[in-house]
């Protein structure tokens, strides 16, 4: 349903159930699927792919042109998943030649005043609290927490079930399953009360407890516990979705425990 005060290029193509509010502008090469609502004063620009049963609330612009010195013009896009949900000024630029594409996944929340750049890939069911700024060339994988005015530096990686507490700054790959709060970034413990409310038996997160506990507690460095965990921990797809993530991180992880870390 178009509002007849919103502008929607004619060579938009937009579901028969999409309801428009007043004052929307949607460009040229946009497609949105059904049951989508866009609020007032929303901005969808050239490259967006909205899926269906989204709600995008009023001031967000989506798809602006990458903040990239670097870009030239290249179409690119942003991809944007089913049933996510975009708040108030959220910001979401289009992708680079890097990667031609920004993603947000199925059932994602973004809140209000996020900013996520070019070539993020945002995995389902994530949640990016109110003012989190992520930087370009960012993987955020299922299921995981930024915490509200949190900054991300570009190309980190946040595993899966992670929670960052708010106010942090990532300058470090965040491990699959782990909690992440201090300055500097520091591992607190693994999200079990997230882990617990999405199935995880006492077992499998006791599994996950004495790998984090190898990685971060015994004193060990990162090539002398993920030998130690090879060796020692029965194979399972969570040790070694763990073991994949630290051995492919290209910025290093965030640091362990230790004491001097918390007594800040």
């Amino acid at each position: 349903m178009n509002q007849p005060l919103a502008y929607v290029h004619p060579q938009a193509k937009i579901a028969n159930n999409v309801v428009i509010e007043p004052f929307v502008t949607i460009n040229k090469n946009v497609e949105i699927g059904e049951g989508t609502w866009i609020g007032n004063n929303v901005t969808i620009m050239e490259g967006a792919r909205i899926g269906k049963n989204c709600k995008i609330f009023p001031c967000a612009v989506i798809s602006a042109i990458p903040q990239d010195l670097k870009f030239s013009g290249e179409e690119t896009f942003v991809k944007i998943g089913d049933n996510v949900t975009i708040r108030e000024f959220v910001t979401i630029n289009r992708g680079t030649k890097a990667s031609y594409e920004t993603v947000i996944g199925d059932n994602t929340l973004l809140m209000a005043s996020a900013h996520i750049a070019h070539d993020c890939v945002i995995g389902v069911n994530c949640i990016i609290a109110n003012a989190a700024l992520l930087a370009g060339h960012i993987i955020v994988d299922d299921y995981a927490i930024v915490g509200g005015n949190v900054a991300v530096h570009q190309f980190c990686n946040i595993g899966k079930h992670v929670m960052i507490s708010g106010g942090s700054l990532v300058r470090k790959d965040v491990p699959p399953y782990t909690k992440a709060a201090r300055e500097p970034l520091s591992f607190v413990g693994i999200n079990s009360i997230g882990l617990r409310r999405r199935g995880f038996t006492f077992d499998k997160i006791k599994e996950i407890q004495d790998i984090y506990r190898i990685l971060f507690l015994r004193g060990y460095n990162v090539s002398q516990a993920l030998a130690f965990i090879d060796a020692e921990m029965p194979a399972t797809s969570e040790r070694d979705e763990i073991v994949s993530f630290i051995n492919n991180s290209s910025r290093g992880i965030m640091k362990g425990y230790s004491k001097s870390n918390f007594d800040k």
